[in-house]
């Protein structure tokens, strides 16, 4: 049987208004949301200017009707319940009936177990009523919930994911942001330097017909490298809608546990900060298939000129997602807008909004996020 909540008066949560400590009121329910300050897509002023009251009227809209997956979210943060007036005087009354200093140190030291005892029930995940067994490695786990695992995946918790059991393997999974620019950014300055130079040089020629060549000079690269970022774009939606986001078949215990491995496990956990970015070696299969793919489509330099422009725009592809769950962009900015449309696809959207570095993708595939306002 779980400890009864604990109590807070209306005096108690109106002092927790701060970015150090932030706590917000559902009708009597309390909660102390300050560790999703940062996340927020609307960003820290919109729930420190609510903070100390009942966010209720906010939740249900307009200008947006929070999802039910972002109810369930919220529930993590529940620390309590608010004491009705009534209740409020009984317990001054018979604190004033306590006497001696010693009571009063026992009763200053129950309040403040009763206070940890709050924080430590708000657990992210109800580990005995979860459809798996979070004190285990997940990855082995997830196949077995078949039909279930669709909407279970899709139920976000704020809690850090373990895949494995074996530490080597399980630190393969984990990559922190900045070893993306470490990896790949030596590579796009070395071949824009390589292509660039060898067009400088003005002797590389594309022949056109047996009797027609046509010269390419260093003007056509800025051309080139820009349509290698844009076929980028279309690459990163496809793999985000067509593989992430396959429905694997409910009785596939193996393609239940690749999809989770590849994407499932970001959706079940979208702010585990060290899977928000491709691990090196998965991400060199994805490179290393773009860059053979346009060496046999095109002519040398053409094809490293494009493939320097799409490594380019992966590398701000991984930085942007990264950002989109982080980072706190500029109220109105284009930043903004795409943290907005990127938690929508994550807690009420995942069969639409699949662009991350831009929407344009989702127009003409036809799954654009209807437009709402933050």
């Amino acid at each position: 049987m779980s400890p009864a909540p604990r109590s807070f008066t209306q005096q108690e949560v109106s002092r927790h208004r701060t970015p150090a400590s932030c706590w917000v009121l559902l009708g009597t329910r309390v909660y102390d949301v300050t560790g999703f300050l940062h996340l927020h897509p609307g960003g820290e002023a919109l729930i420190l200017g609510r903070s100390g009251r009942d966010v209720g009227p906010e939740m249900e809209g307009p200008p947006h009707r929070h999802s039910e997956n972002a109810r369930r979210w919220m529930e993590q943060y529940y620390i309590g319940e608010l004491e009705q007036e009534q209740t409020v005087r009984e317990r001054r009354n018979a604190t004033e009936q306590t006497e001696g200093t010693l009571a009063g140190k026992t009763t200053d030291k129950k309040e403040e177990e009763d206070q940890n005892d709050a924080y430590n029930r708000c657990s992210p995940v109800d580990l005995d009523k979860d459809l798996v067994d979070w004190r285990k490695p997940l990855a082995w786990q997830v196949g077995h919930l078949g039909e279930k695992y669709d909407a279970w995946v899709h139920q976000p918790v704020d809690r850090p994911i373990r895949l494995f059991g074996n530490s080597l393997l399980e630190a393969g999974t984990k990559t922190s942001w900045y070893w993306v620019p470490v990896v790949w950014l030596p590579i796009v300055f070395y071949l824009s330097w390589y292509c660039f130079t060898t067009l400088a040089q003005g002797t590389t020629r594309i022949a056109l017909t047996s009797d027609v060549s046509l010269s390419l000079h260093t003007s056509i690269f800025p051309l080139l490298f820009l349509t290698g970022w844009f076929l980028w774009s279309l690459v990163e939606y496809c793999i985000h809608r067509f593989v992430f986001h396959m429905k694997p078949p409910a009785h596939n215990y193996y393609l239940i546990t690749l999809h989770f491995l590849l994407h499932g496990q970001h959706h079940k956990s979208p702010f585990d900060g060290a899977r928000l970015v491709f691990p090196p070696g998965l991400a060199s299969l994805v490179v290393g298939s773009f860059y053979v793919l346009l060496q046999h489509s095109l002519p040398e330099i053409l094809g490293k000129s494009v493939f320097v422009g799409g490594l380019c725009g992966y590398v701000v592809y991984d930085m942007i997602h990264y950002y989109l769950h982080y980072g706190s962009p500029k109220r109105g900015s284009y930043m903004y807008s795409l943290k907005a449309y990127h938690v929508k696809h994550h807690f009420e959207h995942q069969r639409a909004g699949f662009g991350i570095t831009t929407t344009f993708w989702d127009h003409p595939f036809n799954t654009v996020i209807p437009d709402e306002k933050f």
